[in-house]
């Protein structure tokens, strides 16, 4: 790390020119070195503090250039009425708390046949938040251009991201449908290329594990491929119920998949939760509005959104210490809680936990970040 602690021998007068002029570099090349920006070499950086530390510069003069300007970009296969009830509290969450940072926020829904790059130079954001699935390749790109970048709802090596506790609140739902007495507890999944399903599925076979229940691969149905929502969840459902033992739980990973599955129960002459119980995930709006409201895990998504904004600033704000150049720091990595929400799809009045239920053990199950 480079020693800039410069205040005692500190000159009056000393100008990026000057620093130009002796280091043998543009004014450009200069501003970019002490303000810690990308395009350079390390060896042409390290030049340059060097003739300012010669010359006297004072680096008590820099300030880390303030962000006015955030491109929220949402993936095109999310910008769907199945998928808004999520992300539309997250991109509120995200403009309130640019809002009170003075940021002008700018929201593109974009695909990767979309020109991407180009538009990004078009709105000439100073920081990007991704907010659901993008392709690995779609990612670099954005790296490239230099800017500050956090995903939200998705979580990939190397990158800052900020996403609910998806294990664990796919651990709480699934515990939940065994301490109801249920055996045969079935999964529906979305596409598991989504950090955030995946997740969801890996709690819900680390319960099965805990209570030593065996993990029947005929108990989870993908939504299949190609179709909408509403249609692969319901062949989900379809696909389970038609089984010669049939779950008598399901859990879904998101509500209008659970929304959906509840309708299709229905449809066949069951009653939830008495012949079958359903659980979802996310809390969005029309969860309370089904045949039964539905049990799930509530997510802060507004809280989210912020949260996203929030590790942007710092990580800008770490990245322009003035002067200095540190090697680059491991990417920060948010976990933010989730709360398991019962309702009328999987208990109903009278119900009593069996004696055989796990309520009164604690889960050995824990979560950190």
């Amino acid at each position: 790390m480079a020693d800039t602690d410069n205040t005692a021998t500190a000159k009056p007068g000393v100008t990026i020119r000057d620093i130009a002029q002796v280091a043998g570099v543009s004014a450009g090349t200069v501003s970019r070195a002490l303000k810690n920006e990308p395009g350079l070499t390390e060896v042409t950086r390290q030049m340059v503090l060097e003739a300012a530390r010669s010359l006297g510069y004072d680096f008590c003069k820099l300030r880390p250039k303030r962000m006015r300007r955030l491109t929220f970009l949402l993936h095109r296969q999310h910008n769907t009425a199945a998928s808004s009830p999520f992300y539309s509290p997250v991109l509120h969450g995200a403009e309130e708390a640019c809002r009170k940072q003075g940021i002008v926020l700018s929201f593109m829904a974009v695909g990767p046949a979309d020109g991407l790059i180009d538009q990004i130079r078009m709105h000439a954001p100073d920081g990007i938040v991704c907010a659901g699935f993008f392709e690995p390749e779609t990612l670099a790109a954005l790296r490239s251009t230099g800017k500050q970048l956090v995903l939200i709802d998705m979580q990939l090596r190397g990158y800052n991201s900020v996403n609910p506790d998806n294990m664990m609140g796919g651990y709480l739902a699934t515990r939940h449908l065994i301490d109801t007495g249920r055996t045969r507890v079935g999964f529906i999944s979305g596409p598991l290329a989504h950090y955030s399903i995946r997740e969801r599925a890996r709690g819900y076979r680390q319960a099965l594990f805990e209570e030593g229940i065996l993990n029947d691969p005929r108990l989870e149905a993908n939504l299949p491929d190609g179709v909408d929502l509403e249609t692969g969840a319901w062949e989900a459902m379809e696909q389970l119920l038609s089984l010669p033992h049939p779950p008598d739980a399901v859990f879904c990973y998101n509500d209008s998949a659970a929304l959906v599955a509840m309708r299709c129960c229905l449809a066949r002459g069951l009653k939830v939760p008495h012949d079958i119980a359903i659980v979802g995930f996310d809390d969005i709006a029309t969860a309370v509005l089904g045949h039964r409201p539905l049990t799930t895990l509530r997510i802060d998504k507004k809280a989210l959104g912020a949260m996203g904004v929030e590790l942007l600033l710092d990580q800008q704000n770490a990245s322009q210490q003035p002067g200095r150049h540190e090697p680059q720091q491991p990417p920060v990595q948010q976990i933010a809680p989730v709360e398991l929400i019962v309702r009328a799809s999987t208990v109903f009045d009278g119900w009593r936990a069996p004696q055989s239920s796990s309520n009164d053990r604690p889960p050995t199950f824990s979560r950190t970040p």
